[in-house]
C-alpha cells in the first residue's frame, strides 16, 4: 500500500518527505556495467548523427573557401576577413543565443510538456529575429569601420560586399539553430543528418554553377551558401509539419509567442557569452601571433592549426549536445540519479575521445600543414605546435562536456564564469608572456591555451561531481510546470506523464 502511495504521489510536491526521499535515493553508489553501457548507447544514438551533421557543415564551409581561392588571392583575403567579422559579430551570437532554449526544451520533453516545448521554439525564433536586426545594421556599415581599423581598402571593399550579401543567410541561420535544437532535444536526429546531406549536395553544384557558369564571383559563393542553408530550413520545417512525432509540440504561431521571453533570455545570454568568449579566444590568439617576430609565418601557421582544431571540435560539440539533451530529459522526467549517471558517463566518454583526438594530432603533425601550404617554415612550426594542440584537446573535450551538463541543467551562467576565468584569467597572461616576452612564439601562445583548457576541465569535473541532482530535478519540475494554457488541444494524442514513479524503484537508476 505504501508503494502504491509513492506511485501516485504528485511530482510537483516539494514537501520535506519528498526531498528526504530523493536524498535517500541519491546516496552515491557505483553504477552497474549494464547501466553504464545503456547510457553510452543512449548518448551515442544522439551524438553520432550530430557528428555527421557537423562534419557536413564543416565540409560546406571548406567548399566555400576553396571556391574563394579559385577566384583569386584578393577574393580569398576579402572573404576570409568577412567570414572572421561575420563569425565574431553574427554567427557566434546567433548560435550562442539559440542555446538558451536547450535546457528548457530537453527538460520540457522529459516532463512530457510538449506545449512548452513548441512555445520555447517559437519564442526563440522571434528573439533571434530581434537580435539579428542590429547585427544586420552593423554588417551594412562594416566598410567604414574596417577602414578605420587600418585594413587594406581593396580587401575591405570585397569583405563589405560579402557581409552585405550574407545578411539573408544570417536570417536563415536564426531558423536552423532553433529547429535543430527543437528536434535534438526530442532525440530526433535523423532529419538533422538527412537535411545536412541534402544541403551539401545542393551547395557544391550551385556554387560551381554561380561561380564558373554565371560568373557571379564572390556574389555566387555567398548566394549559394544561402540557398543551401535555406533548403536545410525547408527540409526541417517540412519534417516538423508532416511528422506525427512533432504534432503535439508544433501547433503554429499564436500571440503567446510574443511574451514569456525572459526564461529564455536569462539562459540565452550566458550561453551566448560562453560560446562567444571561447570563439573570440582563438581570434585573439591569431591577433597576438601577428605581433611575433615572424608574423606572416606565425599567423599562417595559426590559421592552419585552427583548421585542425575546428575539424576536431565537431566531435566534442556533438557529444556535448547529446549530453545536454540526456541530462535535461532526465531532470525533466524527475530522475535525478539518471541525470547524474548521464553527466558522469558523458564526461568519461569526452575524456576518452580527447585522448583519441590527441593521438590524431600526433599522427598528422608531419603532414597536416602540407595540405595547405608548400612553405617549409610554416610546416616546421606546425609540426612543433600540433603536439601541444593535441594535448589541449584532452582538456577541451571534458570542458565542452561539462559546459553541456550545465546547459542541460539550466545553469549556463556557471559555465560562463568558469570559461571566462580559465581562458582570460589563466590562459591569456601566461600565453602572452611565454609567446611574446620569453620568445617562445606561437608555441608559447598554445601553451597558454593548454593551461586554460586543463584548468577549465578540472573545475568542470569538480562542479559536476558536487552537483545536488535532487535539487536540480526539483528546479526542472518547477521550470516545466504545466500552466492552464499549456494544456494540449483535444485533437492531439498527448502522452501520459509517469514521473510520479519513485526514483528508487526506477530500474534505470
Amino acid at each position: 500500500m505504501e508503494n502504491h502511495h509513492h506511485h501516485q504521489m504528485n511530482v510537483r510536491s516539494s514537501t520535506p518527505l519528498l526531498e528526504e526521499h530523493h536524498q535517500t535515493c541519491l546516496q552515491p553508489r557505483i553504477p552497474s556495467f549494464s547501466e553504464v553501457l545503456q547510457e553510452v548507447k543512449e548518448l551515442y544514438a544522439i551524438a553520432i548523427p550530430l557528428i555527421v551533421t557537423s562534419l557536413l557543415t564543416y565540409a560546406k564551409s571548406a567548399t566555400s573557401t576553396l571556391f574563394l581561392g579559385q577566384i583569386g588571392k584578393k577574393a580569398l583575403a576579402g572573404g576570409s576577413l568577412a567570414t572572421c567579422v561575420a563569425n565574431i559579430t553574427g554567427y557566434s551570437v546567433v548560435s550562442g543565443l539559440s542555446l538558451g532554449m536547450e535546457g528548457i526544451s530537453s527538460q520540457a520533453h522529459g516532463a512530457s510538456n510538449s506545449v512548452l516545448l513548441g512555445k520555447t521554439l517559437r519564442r526563440t525564433i522571434l528573439f533571434l529575429f530581434a537580435s539579428c536586426l542590429p547585427i544586420s545594421v552593423l554588417w551594412l556599415c562594416a566598410e567604414p569601420i574596417l577602414l578605420r581599423l587600418g585594413q587594406d581598402p581593396e580587401i575591405v571593399s570585397i569583405a563589405a560586399v560579402y557581409l552585405r550579401l550574407s545578411i539573408p543567410d544570417l536570417f536563415v541561420q536564426l531558423w536552423i539553430h532553433p529547429l535543430r535544437i527543437f528536434l535534438r532535444t526530442q532525440k530526433i536526429t535523423s532529419p538533422l543528418m538527412v537535411t545536412a546531406v541534402f544541403g551539401v549536395f545542393v551547395h557544391t553544384p550551385v556554387t560551381y554553377l554561380f561561380v564558373h557558369f554565371l560568373k557571379l564571383g564572390i556574389w555566387g559563393i555567398v548566394l549559394a551558401t544561402s540557398v543551401a542553408n535555406l533548403t536545410i530550413v525547408m527540409g526541417l520545417l517540412s519534417y516538423i509539419q508532416l511528422s506525427h512525432t512533432c504534432k503535439e509540440s508544433w501547433m503554429g504561431w499564436s500571440i503567446d509567442c510574443f511574451h514569456g521571453w525572459m526564461p529564455i533570455i536569462r539562459l540565452a545570454i550566458p550561453s551566448c557569452a560562453t560560446v562567444c568568449f571561447e570563439w573570440w579566444w582563438y581570434e585573439i590568439m591569431i591577433i597576438l601571433a601577428g605581433y611575433l617576430s615572424d608574423a606572416p609565418a606565425a599567423v599562417a601557421t595559426m590559421g592552419i592549426v585552427i583548421q585542425e582544431t575546428a575539424l576536431i571540435y565537431t566531435l566534442p560539440s556533438s557529444l556535448g549536445q547529446a549530453i545536454s539533451t540526456r541530462v535535461g530529459m532526465e531532470l525533466g522526467a524527475n530522475r535525478p540519479k539518471k541525470a547524474r549517471l548521464s553527466s558522469l558517463v558523458g564526461l568519461a566518454c569526452a575524456l576518452l575521445m580527447g585522448l583519441v583526438a590527441m593521438s590524431f594530432s600526433l599522427i598528422v603533425r608531419n603532414s597536416w600543414a602540407w595540405m595547405f601550404t608548400s612553405d617549409a617554415t610554416i610546416a616546421a612550426l606546425t609540426v612543433t605546435v600540433l603536439p601541444v594542440v593535441g594535448l589541449s584537446e584532452v582538456g577541451n573535450f571534458p570542458q565542452t562536456a561539462g559546459c553541456s551538463v550545465l546547459r542541460g541543467s539550466s545553469r549556463p551562467n556557471l559555465g560562463t564564469y568558469i570559461n571566462t576565468v580559465a581562458f582570460y584569467g589563466v590562459g591569456l597572461g601566461p600565453g602572452y608572456y611565454m609567446g611574446l616576452r620569453k620568445g617562445m612564439g606561437i608555441l608559447g601562445l598554445w601553451l597558454g591555451n593548454l593551461a586554460a583548457q586543463l584548468t577549465c576541465a578540472a573545475v568542470m569535473f569538480s562542479v559536476v561531481l558536487r552537483t545536488n541532482w535532487a535539487q536540480q530535478a526539483q528546479k526542472a519540475q518547477e521550470r516545466t510546470e504545466r500552466s492552464p494554457e499549456d494544456t494540449p488541444p483535444p485533437w492531439t494524442n498527448h502522452r501520459n506523464r509517469e514521473q510520479s514513479k519513485s526514483e528508487c524503484h526506477d530500474s534505470g537508476g
